[in-house]
């Protein structure tokens, strides 16, 4: 009976790599991010802004599957389909805006996600080759037009956005786009670069692992290069005028995150630097490289496994095929009238309900309820599309 868990054409490795992507973001947002002495942990400085990073690349990995897979539009009506998505990017963005007025002590990046998604539609026609030159491009040009606009915009706020926000519509709209913690300008390169991926044949093991090889290949240049770059007492002087600082002292200040962009304002040199979330080149790059190990590590493992290997996988991971909920669910567990700050097993806890739930959804072919809600206009277009077509 279990055999049956893993539906035809179904890309098990995605669901996994989104639940690591979940329990990744858990991690940085439960444990402690450095250690006694002050060194940044090993879970930081692990999933420290890459969590979040493959979270952004599958997103576009299912807007592709969503709108075709391989064959944009395929087997469907372009218009109704975009419709359908840009009705659950809104519909993502308001459950966001719902979450951002609890106290959660969390940058909620659902808000941000669901605009990421709209600025994500209108590149859904084309191919995987022309996707993944144009997230190249993107890479290089959209940090440098964030640091140039952000001196011009609103202040931005700290804040996760809420529905009060929507008082100060160009405030919140600069936060989302530029200046907030998860800049959906900037951080389109990281959804193109997923769309891109969606649209190639990702069944079997060979491609998936070239894709960890290329992605390994593509972190490892991006943070030396930077590196090699920051070495530079020029730079290192621009990044950090108050005191003189080593190389290794100023890796250790850039290990903190940057909460979403570089310093507003600040030198063009920050533009050279590896931290998370901070939205540079070469940030944006390791992300991506991150991504696709992790993405193709998983699908590959996933096919090379006998079948009741997958199906075990598939119930393992049941919590990456319902993401939204379960992200939902533990920014609620974070705040102090659900779960108790300061608690020694919190993460253990965390980590238990989630993926407790989403194996009890696997094995019980369920929808997650917000999965459901937010997909529910595109069902309901394709359904009136068939109706018509009778």
């Amino acid at each position: 009976m279990l055999s049956r868990l893993v539906r035809p054409g179904r890309l098990v490795g995605i669901d996994v790599a989104r639940a690591i992507a979940l329990v990744g973001m858990i991690a940085t947002h439960v444990l402690d991010g450095r250690t006694a002495t002050g060194e940044l942990t090993f879970v930081q400085e692990l999933a420290g802004g890459r969590a979040s990073a493959l979270f952004a690349v599958l997103a576009g990995v299912s807007l592709a599957l969503l709108s075709g897979g391989t064959e944009p539009f395929r087997d469907r009506e372009p218009a109704r389909t975009v419709l359908g998505l840009a009705a659950r990017a809104v519909l993502i963005a308001l459950i966001g805006l719902a979450l951002g007025e609890l106290e959660t002590g969390l940058a909620i990046i659902l808000a941000y996600y669901g605009v990421l998604f709209l600025l994500g539609l209108p590149f859904l026609a084309l191919r995987a080759r022309s996707l993944a030159l144009l997230a190249a491009g993107w890479v290089v040009a959209a940090p440098a037009v964030s640091h140039l606009v952000r001196p011009e915009l609103p202040p931005r706020s700290y804040d996760s956005p809420d529905f009060e926000r929507l008082a100060e519509p160009g405030r919140l709209l600069a936060d989302l786009l530029l200046t907030g913690y998860y800049p959906a300008v900037p951080w389109l390169g990281y959804l193109l670069a997923g769309i891109a991926l969606g649209r190639i044949d990702l069944r079997g093991w060979r491609v998936p692992l070239g894709l960890a090889a290329s992605g390994a290949g593509l972190a490892i240049l991006a943070t030396t290069a930077s590196r090699m770059l920051t070495a530079s007492v020029e730079v290192r002087q621009s990044i950090h005028p108050f005191a003189p600082l080593s190389h290794d002292e100023l890796l250790k200040v850039l290990g903190e995150s940057q909460h979403g962009a570089t310093p507003t304002g600040g030198p063009w040199q920050w533009l050279l630097v590896v931290s998370p979330h901070s939205a540079t080149p070469f940030d944006l790059a390791q992300g991506i490289g991150s991504a696709l190990v992790v993405i193709g590590l998983a699908l590959a493992i996933a096919d090379v496994l006998p079948s009741p290997g997958t199906t075990a996988l598939a119930v393992a991971g049941g919590a990456g095929a319902m993401t939204l909920t379960l992200y939902s669910l533990h920014a609620v567990m974070k705040t102090p009238t659900v779960w108790p700050t300061e608690q020694p097993d919190t993460f253990v806890w965390h980590l238990v309900v989630v993926l407790g739930i989403g194996a009890g959804f696997a094995v019980s072919g369920q929808r997650g309820p917000l999965e459901a809600l937010v997909g529910w206009p595109g069902r309901a277009l394709r359904r009136s599309t068939a109706d018509s077509t009778r």
